[in-house]
């Protein structure tokens, strides 16, 4: 048994930097995992750089070459295999496709929109959702078969985190770590207000979005020190991490799940979080005593929730105890390359 397995980014230099011990598995969402399942895995090679309609030709050239090598495709993303999709769609190509969807399922305003739409659905013959509430919202629209939407783990690499702590690390302060939709007024107003310290690292420019500009309007204080970072490694973005006591998750409001890659590290790590309550994120942080969540924007939330883990210091930690007990638990690659590998095997029989 062999898959395909799809990816919008670079898999041979991800796979490069894992050998090297610089990134994590997880960012190939279990695909690492597949052999120990029996289940061989025939690597895309990833056309960087491409507009969108030149990486969807290359994209179907390079997967209908491979046709006979393969009994099935597996993708994190849908972005640049939507002709592969079609002609799934269309009964054209015999191999069955299994996705991550990363969003819910929308409702086109416009009738054709709406109507090659629920045809392009028809090409999966599974979608893998971070959580039910993804999977919630996109039944309701009757866009594509609630039969084919299931539940996925995506974790994190223990071993790879493991690697990276210091038993003997000091850990203190607070960490924001995240490039995508970060609320900083609300964090930086927080964070002035109390005077804790906090370390920032992000992206000058990231989504469209000038965070420089965003940050030096919000005039953080001495107790904020915000680094910009470009092309850092995740194994040394985790070092840093590894130092603090507490990593802060602040989003804008969204309809996917904008923070999970911080959050599963910080599980992983074993340290207490505070995020801002987005239903789609499928950690029920404040259930599980992992965390503490505090709603959009509001900046008196954040100052109660930062202080009180600065405050209690034991029940801070006793919070990334369970955290990691949740990692190993369900969100971790292991558990993911096992979900994966049991769905593959379901849609070839």
């Amino acid at each position: 048994m062999r898959v395909y397995f799809y990816h919008t980014q670079d898999i041979a230099a991800i796979r490069d930097q894992m050998a090297r011990g610089e990134f994590p598995s997880h960012f190939l969402y279990g695909a690492t995992c597949l052999e120990r399942h029996g289940i061989d895995v025939v690597w895309h090679r990833t056309p960087m750089g491409l507009p969108r309609w030149r990486m969807m030709i290359v994209n179907a050239w390079r997967v209908l070459r491979s046709l006979r090598h393969f009994d099935a495709i597996y993708a994190t993303h849908y972005r640049g295999l939507e002709l592969v999709v079609l002609l799934r769609a269309l009964g054209l190509l015999r191999k069955p496709i299994i996705v991550w969807h990363h969003q819910p399922v929308v409702r086109s305003r416009s009738v054709l929109r709406e109507l090659l739409g629920r045809l392009f659905y028809r090409g999966f013959d599974r979608m893998i959702f971070f959580s039910q509430k993804l999977i919630d919202d996109s039944v309701g629209i009757g866009k594509a078969s609630p039969d084919r939407m299931v539940l996925g783990h995506w974790g994190a690499d223990l071993e790879f985190y493991d690697r990276v702590m210091q038993a003997d690390r000091c850990r203190s302060g607070f960490i924001s770590t995240g490039k995508e939709l970060r609320d900083m007024p609300t964090l930086i107003a927080a964070f002035n207000a109390e005077g804790l310290p906090l370390r920032i690292f992000t992206g000058r420019k990231t989504g469209g979005v000038d965070y420089e500009r965003v940050i030096d309007s919000c005039h953080p204080k001495d107790n904020i020190g915000v680094n910009y970072v470009e092309g850092l490694c995740p194994a040394a973005l985790s070092r840093e991490v590894d130092g603090a006591s507490c990593v802060v998750i602040c989003c804008q409001p969204t309809r996917y799940t904008v923070g999970l890659t911080t959050v599963v590290e910080a599980l992983a790590m074993g340290l207490p979080v505070v995020c801002s309550r987005n239903p789609q994120i499928p950690v029920d942080f404040d259930g599980w005593r992992c965390g503490l969540t505090v709603a959009y924007g509001d900046v008196d939330g954040w100052r109660t929730a930062i202080r009180y883990i600065a405050d209690h210091p034991e029940e801070a930690r006793a919070m990334g105890r369970r955290g990691r007990e949740v990692a190993e638990r369900l969100f971790n690659d292991k558990k993911c390359g096992e979900e994966v590998a049991a769905l593959i095997k379901d849609v070839l029989r």
